[in-house]
Formats: C-alpha cells, sequence, structure tokens
C-alpha cells in the first residue's frame, strides 16, 4: 500500500515509532509510560517545575497537570514536594526512576530510528529531506524550545 498523502504517512509513521518505543520501554522496566510523560520530562529536565507552572508548559488546567503528575508520581517518574518559596504550592522533580525512564527513552528512540533507517536506501539523503521540511515548518525548533504541547 502506497500514498502520496504526506500528513497520513508522517502520523502513521510517528504512531508506529511512539508505539514501538512505548513496548520497547515497557520491557526496560517501564510500562507506565505515556506519551504525556515525555512532555513533562522535558520540562523536568533542568530541575522542579510548580505545577501550575507545568500546567502552563503543557496548554492544560492546573487540575490536569495535577493529575498527570499524580500518575507519575504513582508510578515513581516523579515526587512533589513543597515549594520552598511558597508553602502553598508544590514542586514536581524527577526521582532516579524518572531518570531511568528518560534514558530508556532515548535508548529506545535511538535503536528504532536505526533500525528503521537501516531499511532505506539512501537514509542520509531522507533524513536531509526531513530535516528541510523540518526547518520549513519549523516543527524541530518548536519541539526542542519545549513549545510543542500534547494533544
Amino acid at each position: 500500500m502506497a500514498s502520496s498523502d504526506l500528513t497520513l504517512l508522517l502520523t502513521a509513521l510517528a504512531a508506529a515509532c511512539d508505539a514501538e518505543v512505548r513496548r520497547r520501554m515497557a520491557e526496560a522496566g517501564h510500562p507506565e509510560t505515556r506519551s504525556v510523560h515525555g512532555y513533562v520530562f522535558q520540562h523536568l529536565l533542568a530541575g522542579p517545575v510548580r505545577v501550575t507552572d507545568l500546567a502552563g508548559l503543557l496548554g492544560m488546567t492546573p487540575q490536569g497537570a495535577s493529575k498527570v503528575a499524580a500518575e507519575m508520581e504513582r508510578a515513581g517518574y516523579v515526587a512533589r514536594r513543597v515549594d520552598s518559596d511558597d508553602q502553598r504550592a508544590r514542586v514536581i522533580e524527577l526521582t532516579a526512576r524518572g531518570s531511568a525512564a528518560i534514558e530508556a527513552g532515548r535508548a529506545a528512540r535511538a535503536d528504532v530510528s536505526a533500525e528503521l533507517l537501516a531499511v532505506l536506501d539512501e537514509p542520509d539523503a531522507f533524513l536531509a529531506s526531513l530535516n528541510r521540511l523540518s526547518d520549513t515548518t519549523g516543527a524541530l525548533r518548536e519541539l526542542l524550545a519545549r513549545r510543542l504541547r500534547p494533544q
């Protein structure tokens, strides 16, 4: 089956890659991870974040961010504590298990990427084309600046 619908192809490939990465993460001892957790992990790499600030970064309500934080806390990926600057506020921070999940995700993405690129006749040309598309849309720039939000 072939298609010339770039959006359809990229969406399908992204979903397949995401599912395979999550499968490998489960094998590595992180079966609880969901796509939204990746967005939270990225915002915690620099250090603890207030739940209300996380909500704004993720484009969700404080209640929604608190729910995701509680889910991640139950899985052992983050810890919540009182903000030292404001006793009324709570911050979340990565735990050692959260850092291990990030590393497992990075390893899984690298392996999946390598396996898929090995199928191609000209992987360097393919990656160059994708990078040009990313430059045109600003997609990678937005992702790396942590401005893309979960859907």
